[in-house]
């Protein structure tokens, strides 16, 4: 098993892990009538745009887990609506009326990258997305994903990141917890928590560092039905 960056070769296995691991961890195909809109959120978009921020496990045939975000969220949110909402807004339409079912929930939140953006979140602009397989959590991958992430996203001086998480979602929390992650107050957080992780500067080369991780375990985010907040989708893995 290896971590590596990702290779546009991977945009299949990367568009498959998101649908399988959507609900909550578990396989979201049945979920949705259109179950492609998915990935061109919560996947594509950060390969796309960020795919120096992207990193696939590898099981030495193909991709089974990845890790995917940016450092920078008010600006990807820009750039998702500038650069990738037209590659795929004709595929998926705007939403007109209620959002009374998931696939007009997902819609909207196609069409509204600027949901991303909270001021209670400015202090930590990176975020991420992790899913892995069923077959591949906790094992230790998940822990090793973040930390490739978090050590890119230092390097490029980024202070702090941020993850959102289903509430409900107790496995994820302590996760999150075991990561180190801590409650970022948000005024109107609907059902998600808002977890926040600071980056510690890369030491200098005179200082002495102990090997480790800043991450323990592995995670993965449940994904709402309704809500039209901003989450991520996933599974959780220890």
């Amino acid at each position: 098993m290896i971590i590596r960056p990702y290779q546009p070769d991977d945009r299949d296995a990367v568009h498959d892990i998101c649908i399988r691991t959507a609900d909550a961890g578990e396989d979201a195909s049945t979920s949705y009538a259109y179950p492609n809109i998915l990935p061109e959120i919560f996947a594509h978009p950060y390969t796309h745009l960020e795919p120096d921020l992207a990193f696939v496990l590898d099981d030495g045939g193909s991709a089974v887990g990845y890790v995917l975000g940016t450092a920078d969220t008010r600006a990807f949110a820009a750039r998702f609506r500038n650069e990738w909402l037209p590659l795929v807004a004709d595929r998926y339409p705007r939403p007109t009326g209620d959002l009374s079912t998931p696939d007009a929930v997902m819609a909207h939140l196609l069409h509204t990258p600027e949901r991303m953006v909270l001021p209670e979140l400015a202090d930590h602009p990176a975020h991420l997305h992790i899913d892995l397989l069923a077959g591949y959590r906790r094992s230790g991958h998940g822990r090793a994903l973040v930390d490739r992430f978090t050590t890119a996203v230092r390097e490029r001086g980024t202070p702090a990141l941020h993850v959102g998480m289903v509430t409900v979602n107790r496995q994820a929390r302590l996760f999150y917890d075991r990561l180190g992650f801590r409650p970022l107050p948000v005024a109107d957080p609907g059902p998600l928590t808002y977890l926040g992780l600071a980056i510690p500067d890369l030491p200098s080369p005179r200082t002495s560092v102990r090997t480790g991780s800043p991450a323990q375990g592995r995670a993965r985010e449940c994904q709402p039905r309704r809500s039209v907040r901003p989450w991520t989708t996933g599974a959780m893995e220890g």
